[in-house]
């Protein structure tokens, strides 16, 4: 588990099967979430062609407000309104890191090499699967807290070690493309 290097034109990586196996069912459950209650396309050709949406509500799912935050917490009529305007957008640029990255690991692993571009979408990607992971765990700005208090027979310790490698994943990709 080296993380990601640089090399000439982007960054590289390898990964074993399981690790790939792990990011790419993570990515696929996250982009599941993101389709699943997609507002259908506005039969309004204009609307639909600048994104807007008449669905405006915050996401029942915890994990999925989380991906999709309100812009503005502390006046719900402009966080309604924000919403009609980007979170289709939102929701499709989710859609397409996660498969820039489904479409760049190889499911039975090996070396990866992206582009500086590819290497965004994947920054991308593996933070939505943080922040999902994340609100399923309860991770809090005190992280460091809770994973001491996870002991290897906790229901989410495997959860807790997957959530810490794909930080260090994510670190060594932002460290690779400075």
């Amino acid at each position: 588990m080296a993380g990601f290097r640089a090399s000439s034109g982007g960054v590289t990586a390898r990964f074993a099967r399981p690790e790939a196996a792990i990011i790419r069912d993570l990515v696929g459950q996250v982009v599941e979430l993101v389709v699943a209650d997609m507002p259908a396309p506005d039969t309004d050709e204009l609307a639909a062609m600048v994104g807007l949406s008449d669905s405006a509500a915050v996401p029942d799912d915890p994990v999925l407000a989380r991906l999709l935050p309100d812009g503005y917490r502390d006046d719900p009529d402009a966080a309604h309104e924000f919403r009609r305007f980007t979170e289709s957008g939102l929701r499709s640029a989710k859609v397409e890191s996660a498969q820039t990255l489904l479409s760049t690991l190889p499911a039975g692993g090996g070396k990866v090499r992206l582009t500086p571009e590819q290497a965004e979408a994947w920054l991308r990607s593996l933070n939505d699967v943080r922040l999902a992971l994340g609100v399923r765990l309860g991770v809090t700005d005190d992280f460091d807290g809770l994973s001491d208090d996870v002991e290897a027979d906790d229901p989410r310790f495997a959860y807790v070690q997957v959530y810490q490698w794909l930080a260090f994943l994510q670190e060594s990709l932002v460290a690779a493309l400075s």
